[in-house]
């Protein structure tokens, strides 16, 4: 996962390069045609703010994860539900007869055949999928969001056009995030979007999270989740809880899933990459307001005591990279000054730690 405010970056680029479509605030403001893309975390608000505009009218609404289901996966889509149909002896005989349709009613407000289409990992006694057809799956939801966002500009002439529409707001899917790369500037969507819209982050913290969580635990759906991730995710699942592929319970396998990457897209969305020592402005799980660092209770340790200094490590060994798993936890010392006996203190405790702790 990458850090969301980098689009800034992107964004100031385009500004030197190509120009943005709305320099200042007051150019938005008087535009004639105001065009604007929304992303953001899942369930922040983005579908919400875009019907409420659609509603006041002059607004035409182009839903990515709309047009994923409606136009790049129907056939998966349909094709899964007519699979499922197949398996009772009578509904499979009138399909074999061509006597029934079975075709999923996508809506804006119900993607529900598409979150079932590409389904949850696990035993498939749980309505679990086997990894690899999971795998697949996802690739193809990122191939069809890809193609999605690229279509957004095609319909804002399409809106104007065929129902007169001046104003146009584009509602991505929740990766939008994963399946670009601000880093790069000739990344195709990025720069087919930045030419036609204003690109608006709808920012998320950590008592968003809170609730998301929650939500999710109580009713899981599927989600879409960068490969690499996914990798992480899946073994570090497996080897926390000692289960085989197929043992795996789907549900449980979400909410871990789920709750592991939306914190990692809040840390990653808060580093400040322009200082030498990127700190970090996340709360730690307690309810603060976000971009803020948690308030820890002091307790006797020496060493060990908590510190309100949270930075990103980077590995010089790309061996340690490769062992490290979502949801692990590391020791850390920094050497602070020329202190030979404490500093020698310190990197002994290390070493030892290494042998007497163990990598799953």
């Amino acid at each position: 996962m990458f850090d969301p405010r980098a689009f800034a970056g992107y964004q100031g680029r385009q500004r030197v390069e190509t120009g943005m479509i709305y320099e200042t605030a007051k150019e938005w403001l008087e535009a004639p045609e105001k065009r604007v893309a929304l992303f953001g975390m899942s369930g922040l608000g983005k579908t919400h703010v875009s019907n409420i505009l659609r509603a006041g009218g002059g607004w035409f609404h182009y839903s990515v994860d709309y047009r994923i289901g409606s136009r790049y996966l129907i056939e998966e889509i349909n094709d899964n539900l007519k699979r499922e149909a197949m398996k009772n002896p009578f509904l499979a005989d009138l399909l074999r007869s061509d006597s029934i349709d079975i075709t999923a009613r996508l809506r804006f407000e119900n993607l529900a055949p598409l979150s079932a289409w590409l389904g949850k990992p696990g035993d498939p006694a749980r309505g679990g999928l086997p990894i690899g057809e999971y795998r697949h799956r996802q690739a193809l939801h990122r191939e069809a969001e890809i193609a999605a966002m690229r279509d957004s500009p095609r319909f804002i002439a399409r809106a104007r056009a065929l129902y007169g529409y001046p104003h146009f707001v584009c509602d991505t899917s929740g990766s939008f995030c994963e399946v670009v790369d601000p880093a790069d500037p000739a990344d195709p969507v990025l720069e087919a979007m930045t030419r036609h819209m204003l690109l608006v982050w709808i920012e998320g913290g950590e008592e968003h999270a809170e609730k998301l969580i929650e939500r999710f635990r109580a009713a899981p759906k599927p989600m879409y989740y960068p490969p690499a991730l996914l990798d992480r995710l899946w073994q570090g699942y497996t080897n926390e809880n000692n289960v085989e592929e197929g043992e795996v319970d789907p549900d449980d396998f979400a909410v871990f899933a789920f709750s592991r990457a939306i914190r990692e897209q809040i840390y990653r969305a808060n580093l400040l990459e322009d200082q030498d020592v990127r700190t970090i402005g996340v709360d730690g799980g307690n309810r603060v307001s976000p971009g803020h660092l948690p308030n820890i209770k002091s307790r006797s340790a020496w060493l060990e005591d908590p510190q309100r200094f949270p930075v990103i490590i980077t590995f010089s060994d790309t061996t340690a990279l490769r062992l490290c798993r979502a949801g692990g936890q590391a020791d850390v010392v920094v050497f602070t000054g020329k202190h030979p006996f404490l500093n020698a203190i310190a990197r002994f405790r290390i070493w030892l730690n290494t042998w007497v702790s163990y990598v799953r």
